[in-house]
């Protein structure tokens, strides 16, 4: 199986997600490895890896795993994986239009629904699908968000019309060498880019489910993965 790689995003260091496009299909894929197995950042391109944006890859033989709302899971070899081009800029980019959706509703289903003022996402087991490509409403706004005794984290305001969300981003060209660590310069120039109304194809995804106190059944939440301005 063929994809392009349009999700490169980090978790926490050294894991990272990757998912692509099936050229073929035009679907959303998302390879993981066999028995709860995490990618790492050794795989990264910077690091002399296969695993770029827009790079198109052989992933080999694949097997579909892939359950509501992670439909897009397939089983692949990471050994057999091989980089085939970097996708020119405005194909890529016509890739993306072709697959962006006005709303995330169109992109997850019906059973997304509003958590709270600025959150939302899917019940456990329910939804289309757990990834996607977002136009938004308007622009979105970045900023990097202090914690106490933790990482600051990038957040973006966005909205699609129906929500009004504060997420998480973890599109992994945000963050300094160490793959966790806001780079704040970075961040600050896509904002104003984005301010002065360059256009932006936005990589949605949802998380796996997860609670976030005890008292809260767990939910698989929206995160923003990836900006194409």
């Amino acid at each position: 199986m063929r994809i392009v790689i349009n999700h490169l995003t980090r978790m926490k260091p050294p894991y990272i997600c990757i998912a692509g496009i099936d050229p073929r299909t035009s679907q959303h894929v998302r390879p993981v490895l066999t028995g709860g197995q995490q990618l790492t950042a050794s795989l990264l391109a910077c690091h002399n890896g296969p695993f770029e944006l827009a790079e198109e890859l052989d992933l080999g033989r694949v097997a579909p795993t892939g359950a509501p709302p992670e439909v897009e899971d397939c089983i692949f070899d990471a050994a057999s994986v091989v980089p085939l081009r970097q996708v020119p800029a405005s194909e890529f980019w016509l890739m993306l239009q072709r697959l962006a959706k006005p709303s995330l509703r169109d992109i997850f289903g019906a059973d997304l629904h509003a958590i709270g003022a600025t959150s939302c996402g899917v019940d456990l087991g329910k939804g289309n699908a757990s990834l996607g490509c977002l136009i938004p409403f308007r622009a979105p706004r970045l900023h990097v968000r202090p914690r106490a005794g933790k990482l600051p984290q990038i957040r973006m305001q966005l909205s699609d019309a129906t929500f009004q969300l504060d997420l998480s981003v973890t599109d992994i060209r945000l963050c300094k060498a160490d793959h966790a660590t806001p780079d704040d310069r970075v961040v600050s120039n896509i904002d104003r880019r984005l301010h002065r109304g360059v256009r932006v194809v936005l990589a949605v995804g949802l998380t796996r489910a997860f609670a976030t106190t005890p008292a809260f059944p767990a939910v698989h939440w929206t995160t923003g993965e990836q900006l194409a301005p």
